[in-house]
């Protein structure tokens, strides 16, 4: 027995009285946790693959599985957590740098549930939305400060190129090798269902997905994968991203066991090896840099298409913003550290970046103070979680938010973390042919839509009740907002008054 074993974080609990040994669950399981002893007819467990994706449990026809956390600990200790050990444990046995997926799980403080939303009563009468007009359309680009007429008094209505969303969502990029071709079908089909758009993410487009350009977002990162004319002119928009949420300062990194057949053919590199994209983009050191590549994709695409530059949300988020408000961009996208991703370094993932809130607020106080809010649009990413979160980030200042984990969420997701293994039993975060087939684009498709029909109509019955008509009208309205629990600090950088004031 070697001297870092730890009993397994999960244990299965199969009831016998229950279980047929019909081997569902040896079938469905990628991690290999379940067998059959056909001699004695008894199904058994290694409960040390178990990733708790609960594949198993919701196939049981018999419902006589159940996964549960094992009791069995380390000693305890404040400063000694068993996590930290087992990490350490693991890099001693190895050498290697630990990678995790999905956010960061950490107790961080999660703003979005510590800020209220105002009610209208007397004086400011509600809004019934079943009953009146709420307009929860949504244009992204730069806008004009001030309303200007020719010289026959007729109103300019000329804008620079813009995304119409039908609300203030969209899919944020989640690239074709990281998810699985039924998933980004999935993720394509919702959005033109609904009006809303989706975004490659840094793996290119494929060919099967041209069809949905009008409510696509192209992609062109660091590595280039996947990036050519036609990719250019087959989107709605063009965004640059300079970094995300759950790595700030990192690169990319696909492992050659994704690069498979259309991943491979779509990403423009050779089968089985590893796509990595660069921390930095090796020709953008300055604004000016950027601002150049800004202008090279506009004239690419004959200026038809907004240009977006993604960056994570990091302490000097104000003054980025303000130099890409300042690069000729049209829209910011600005992507918080619990935001989600397929494989990341843990210690870069759980220690690096600020909450969305916090970013999303001081870039957009920024952005008015030096009278270039117009310049841009801001959305905003990094655990979007329902509704409420769309109406508080647009009374912080966004004007549109992007999800990710929540639409992997509707798709099956159960979270168990494990996406850079390949072996996601949902069929969503895998290139094996086995796995993607258990997602079936139709019905993913249908409860994105069923996920989004139900956030606008929330967004609705939130907008009414404060006593307002449309998200233009509430765009970073923050007396809507009141906190509760902060510090005069945080509340001082949201920009908000405590409950009660």
């Amino acid at each position: 027995m070697s001297v870092e074993y730890i009993y397994p974080e999960f244990e299965v609990i199969r009831n016998e009285n229950r279980c047929i040994c019909c081997r569902v669950c040896e079938r469905q399981c990628a991690n290999e946790v379940h067998r059959c002893d056909a001699d004695n007819n008894l199904m058994l467990s290694d409960e040390s693959k178990c990733v708790n994706c609960q594949r198993c449990v919701s196939l049981c026809p018999t419902h006589a599985l159940k996964i549960i956390k094992s009791d069995c600990a380390l000693r305890e200790n404040a400063n000694w957590q068993n996590d930290t050990i087992k990490e350490i444990y693991k890099q001693a046995s190895s050498g290697g740098v630990l990678l995790s997926s999905m956010g960061n799980p950490k107790s961080f403080p999660v703003y979005w549930d510590k800020i209220l939303i105002n009610a209208s009563q007397v004086t400011n009468p509600p809004i019934d939305p079943l009953r009146e007009p709420m307009e929860t359309k949504v244009f992204l680009g730069k806008k004009p400060d001030k309303i200007e007429r020719d010289d026959n008094g007729n109103l300019k209505c000329e804008l620079p190129p813009q995304l119409e969303l039908s609300m203030p969502v969209m899919f944020s990029a989640m690239s074709y090798g990281s998810i699985s071709y039924n998933a980004h079908a999935s993720l394509a089909r919702a959005s033109k269902e609904l009006g809303i758009l989706y975004n490659t993410g840094e793996g290119g487009l494929h060919e099967d997905f041209y069809c949905y350009g009008e409510n696509t977002i192209v992609q062109v990162a660091s590595g280039r994968f996947g990036v050519h004319k036609d990719y250019l002119e087959a989107g709605a928009a063009v965004e640059i991203k300079m970094g995300q949420g759950a790595k700030p300062g990192i690169g990319g990194h696909l492992p050659g066991a994704k690069i498979v057949g259309d991943v491979s053919r779509t990403r423009m590199i050779p089968e089985g090896s590893d796509a990595i994209s660069p921390a930095p983009h090796h020709d953008i050191y300055s604004i000016e840099d950027l601002r150049q590549l800004v202008f090279s994709l506009k004239e690419a695409t004959e200026y038809k298409k907004p240009v977006i530059v993604k960056v994570a949300a990091v302490h000097n988020i104000a003054a980025i913003a303000s130099g890409i408000a300042r690069s000729g961009a049209d829209i910011i996208a600005i992507d918080g550290f619990r935001g989600g991703t397929g494989a990341a370094p843990t210690r870069i993932r759980d220690n690096v970046g600020i909450p969305i809130e916090l970013a999303l607020a001081s870039v957009d106080q920024r952005l008015r103070d030096e009278g270039i809010r117009n310049n841009v649009s801001l959305v905003v990413g990094g655990s979007i979680r329902s509704a409420s979160d769309v109406i508080k980030a647009v009374a912080l200042g966004a004007d549109a938010c992007y999800i990710a984990t929540a639409a992997l969420l509707a798709l099956g997701c159960h979270l168990c973390r494990t996406c850079q293994s390949g072996k996601c039993n949902w069929g969503i975060a895998t290139q094996n042919p086995d796995l993607v087939k258990r997602l079936n684009p139709d019905i993913g498709s249908q409860r994105l839509i069923n996920l989004m029909t139900a956030w606008n109509h929330e967004i609705k019955e939130l907008m009414g009740g404060m006593g307002i008509n449309s998200i233009e009208a509430l765009r970073g309205n923050r007396l809507m907002l009141r906190g509760v629990g902060l510090t005069g600090k945080e509340l001082e950088i949201l920009g908000i008054s405590h409950a009660g004031e």
